[in-house]
């Protein structure tokens, strides 16, 4: 099993013994990663040649911390007794080893730690078994006094690794391969003791910031801590309800962690919530205006961050790729070697749909929650840009709806729901061509009344809020005509390129509500509708109704519960006015949270409460997530402290 470390653009896997391995197998991977890099691949720990035995594994928590003894039976009980404690800071990785002995006389330790960095690219790590060449690179070892420095090159491309210890150890060895062994041969006074402190330095490509490692794993705990109570100051948690009180407080928890680094259109330093742990620590748009809104009420200093990091990287004219058209909000953005050599799409990938209008409606939900009208003001070009490329390259003055199509090389959906069969029919069969995706018609919606009341109110532009509120009218107009599925009182799923109705019954309906595109009627017959058992499965409404034959409950977007999908719905429900629906939704949400120490994974498995009295994991999900962490704040928001 391994355990996570994050902060910020580094996460460190490690297993139950703090090693990190480097074998690669059972859909898992160790290491430490940094902007999308692989920078320790091996370390592992001996004492007297041998791996020592675990006494107490690795459990949760910000530091890594184990016990471990040289191994033995009942007759010879260990001479010694080590506890190692790892944390990982900006750019940084430290630890903690002491080692305490048990005997009443002197006692020698020879302990060794195998270590290496491979550099190698997250992409490579992924289980699509893809392979990529890379013409030229060249790794390099450096000894040090104080322990020692890993090189990678390729071209341009410069990363590197340092290893530092106090006391520097006695030795380091060669062991055959691109691994080096750090030995210390350690005297213990009878029941004394000794500690080592491993520091460990990236510097990945492009990174001249002076990172400080941290000395010590509690000083790395002493600034988490200062960093979560700072974003929770202020916050007023539900006493009503304490098991919610107890999801927003882990939510914020864990938001504090997952700030990345990025810059405004003026070059300006931010820092804005990641996609999520371990794979996406990074800037994705959807995900991060997700957070943004969610956190919106109680934390609006994200967004006023997401919004100018997401205009400094819209796109500005028509690019090599097809997705990058003038106007769109990025979908992801990556800093790995791969990305800087073109052999992955995502270095600046605009293959998002909703980004584009989730960006206008937090900047009009921003300006409107915070009466700040400089940040639309500044951002007002960038926000009608924004417009521009939903009614012109978006679809909707051409096709009457948003529209995207499957990317060669990128991702075949540009919705939330995008793996490459989550778009389908009720019987599981997939469109080809074009797809205008329901959820997405509504964000639409949204972006254009919100933009046109910043037109009226901001801009002082009354023609072209009036010609906002036209499109915004005439989208709801045909909505309703062509996505209404009549036999089923629910909207479809999507339309097909021909205009044909995509009938599978899915969550993204639920989206709807919270944009207000439905009618009242037809809002309430749907909200009602989620919360029937084949949508509703005790923890929270399935991306896909069971019965269907597309359905599937460990599938990722056809029959999975995610909780950012759940949060939408709940602040949908409430908007029209079903709160015991939204109470319900929430309540299932906030208990699943309660079985894993109040943290909602980024999605959950489909089964039923009914049936399994604890919520099944869903295999791949990401461990920590912006949106599933800021989603309590909408339950909050939705149905307060009930």
């Amino acid at each position: 099993m391994t355990h996570l470390l994050v902060r910020g653009t580094t996460f460190a896997a490690v297993g139950d013994r703090g090693d990190i391995s480097g074998v690669r197998g059972g859909g898992q991977v160790d290491g430490l990663f940094v902007r999308d890099a692989r920078h320790l691949s091996r370390w592992q720990l001996t004492v007297d040649g041998a791996v020592p035995e675990v006494l107490r594994p690795v459990g949760e928590g910000d530091t890594a911390r184990c016990v471990l003894v040289p191994r033995g039976g009942r007759q010879e009980p260990p001479a010694y007794t080590l506890w190692r404690a790892q944390a990982v800071g900006d750019s940084s990785f430290v630890e903690s080893v002491r080692i305490t002995g048990n005997l009443p006389v002197p006692t020698t330790v020879r302990l060794a730690l195998t270590v290496d960095a491979d550099f190698t690219d997250q992409f490579e790590l992924r289980s699509d078994h893809r392979t990529y060449v890379k013409t030229g690179a060249v790794r390099s070892r450096q000894v040090l006094d104080d322990g020692i420095e890993f090189g990678y090159r390729r071209g341009a491309w410069r990363s590197c690794t340092t290893i530092t210890a106090d006391p520097a150890p006695d030795a380091v060895e060669e062991t055959g391969t691109g691994a080096r062994r750090l030995v210390w041969t350690l005297e213990l006074p009878p029941h004394g003791s000794a500690e080592l402190l491993l520091r460990v330095m990236a510097r990945p490509h492009g990174d001249r910031r002076a990172v400080r490692v941290p000395r010590s794993p509690a000083a790395v705990s002493g600034q988490l801590r200062s960093a979560e109570d700072e974003f929770m100051e202020g916050v007023a948690f539900p006493t009503a309800w304490p098991e919610l009180a107890a999801a927003c407080a882990r939510g914020l928890s864990d938001l504090a962690a997952l700030q990345v680094p990025a810059r405004g259109p003026d070059g300006e330093e931010l820092r804005v919530p990641a996609g999520g742990a371990p794979w996406f620590l990074t800037l994705l748009g959807r995900d991060a205006l997700l957070a943004s809104l969610f956190a919106l009420p109680y934390r609006p200093q994200l967004a006023a961050a997401t919004l100018p990091a997401l205009a400094a990287t819209q796109a500005t004219a028509d690019g090599t790729s097809p997705v990058a058209q003038p106007g769109k909000i990025v979908h992801e953005v990556r800093h790995g070697e791969l990305a800087h050599f073109g052999q992955v799409p995502y270095g600046r990938y605009y293959g998002s749909v909703d980004a584009t209008p989730l960006f206008l409606v937090l900047l009009g939900a921003y300006t409107e929650r915070t009466g700040d009208a400089a940040l639309a003001r500044r951002l007002e070009r960038h926000a009608r840009a924004a417009v521009g490329w939903m009614l012109d390259h978006g679809g909707l003055t051409a096709r009457g709806y948003l529209v995207y199509r499957a990317d060669e090389g990128g991702l075949a959906n540009q919705n939330w729901k995008d793996s490459p069969g989550a778009i389908c029919r009720a019987d599981g069969t997939r469109p080809s061509g074009a797809v205008m995706a329901a959820g997405a018609q509504g964000y639409a919606y949204d972006a254009l009344r919100r933009t046109a009341w910043l037109a009226r109110t901001v801009w002082d532009d009354g023609t072209y809020a009036a010609l906002l509120e036209q499109a915004a009218a005439d989208l709801r107009d045909r909505f309703q005509r062509d996505f209404w599925l009549p036999e089923q009182s629910f909207p479809a799923l999507a339309l097909d390129g021909d205009g044909h109705r995509i009938d599978a019954l899915a969550s993204d309906a639920g989206h709807l509500l919270w944009s207000g595109l439905l009618d009242k009627e037809y809002g309430e017959a749907v909200g009602r509708r989620l919360l029937e058992p084949d949508f509703f499965s005790g923890w929270g409404v399935r991306t896909l109704a069971s019965g269907q034959a597309a359905y599937h409950p460990l599938s990722y977007h056809r029959g999975s519960v995610w909780p950012h999908d759940n949060a939408l719905i709940t602040l949908g429900l409430a908007r029209y006015g079903l709160h015991d629906e939204a109470r319900a939704v929430a309540r299932g949400l906030v208990d699943a949270a309660a079985c894993a120490g109040h943290r909602l994974p980024e999605v959950l498995a489909g089964y039923g409460r009914d049936t399994h009295p604890e919520p099944v994991p869903y295999p791949h999900a990401c461990v920590r997530e912006s949106r599933s962490a800021a989603a309590p704040l909408a339950l909050l928001t939705a149905v307060g402290g009930a």
